[in-house]
């Protein structure tokens, strides 16, 4: 289960890499890159779309020959523009001292260009209530075009659950199958939260404890996370398999013994204290 949760490394460069071969998946491949070294970092697309998203920092990619700026000064204080290169290209990135990006790729054919998508083109939305309320912000998603990558973040408030009710993208009841990956931060840092990978026709149940800088794999299941306490909770996904062009519109599929509180977030809301002592002290 420890290759499902993968901690960053503290380094320049590659600090986190998942590919098809150690995901046991077909499709997505991501890295969160740190380009603020001396070599920066190259990618070469071949026969892959990729995304990139900037995490903070600020970063130039050139995509043969044409720079684009990529800047965030944190997840928490703003969106950012994500930049869609197309396979066939080489892309050189470099950066300042807290630059950081993440990649995400996925097999293509190359019907669409390079692109910089901006915040102003993304759409954004508050999903949920009561204690599973977030914002998900679509970053390369359905009608934003490409070809099987499908790219979202959220921001979850601290003591908030995402992912409720829980569901599951690996062909189960007729779902799309999609690959995808979790990249926590928390705000602040030191904080932590939840995220649990399970089916419910076969044995697998994985809970794990994230922290700031993890990563999660979910090759199936349901799937659903929460944020302690302590820290607001942030993370980008990367999703890639089946879907292709508009199909990646396509819903997952989301449990039904849990579908009931959509609509009703705080019907019977628990007041406390929930029972008290008898005062009288007598007992029929």
């Amino acid at each position: 289960m420890a290759g499902r949760h993968l901690r960053s490394a503290d380094s320049p460069g590659v600090v986190l890499d998942v590919t098809p071969a150690s995901a046991d998946w077909r499709e997505l491949d991501v890295k969160v890159v740190a380009p603020g070294g001396r070599t920066g970092h190259e990618e070469r697309t071949q026969a892959r779309e990729i995304a990139i998203v900037p995490l903070a920092g600020t970063t130039t990619a050139v995509v043969d020959q044409t720079p684009f700026v990529l800047h965030r000064p944190s997840v928490f204080e703003a969106m950012a523009p994500v930049l869609y290169v197309p396979p066939g290209c080489r892309v050189t990135l470099t950066g300042d001292a807290d630059a950081e990006v993440a990649i995400g790729g996925a097999r293509a054919d190359g019907r669409h260009p390079v692109r910089l998508f901006t915040p102003a083109e993304m759409k954004v939305e508050v999903r949920g209530g009561g204690r599973a309320r977030r914002q998900v912000n679509h970053l390369l998603a359905h009608p934003l075009p490409a070809e099987r990558l499908i790219v979202y973040e959220a921001y979850v408030p601290r003591g908030c659950w995402s992912g409720w009710p829980p569901h599951c993208h690996d062909g189960y009841e007729g779902s799309p199958y999609l690959e995808e990956t979790y990249y926590f931060r928390f705000d602040p840092p030191d904080g932590f939260g939840m995220h649990r990978n399970y089916r419910v026709d076969a044995d697998v149940d994985e809970v794990f404890a994230v922290g700031d800088r993890d990563l999660v794999t979910v090759p199936c299941g349901y799937h659903t996370s929460a944020a302690a306490p302590g820290s607001h909770m942030y993370f980008l996904n990367f999703l890639a398999g089946d879907l292709v062009g508009d199909d990646r519109a396509i819903p997952p599929f989301f449990q039904p013994e849990y579908r009931w509180i959509d609509g009703r977030w705080d019907v019977d809301d628990m007041s406390l204290p929930a029972v008290t002592a008898d005062e009288t002290g007598d007992h029929d």
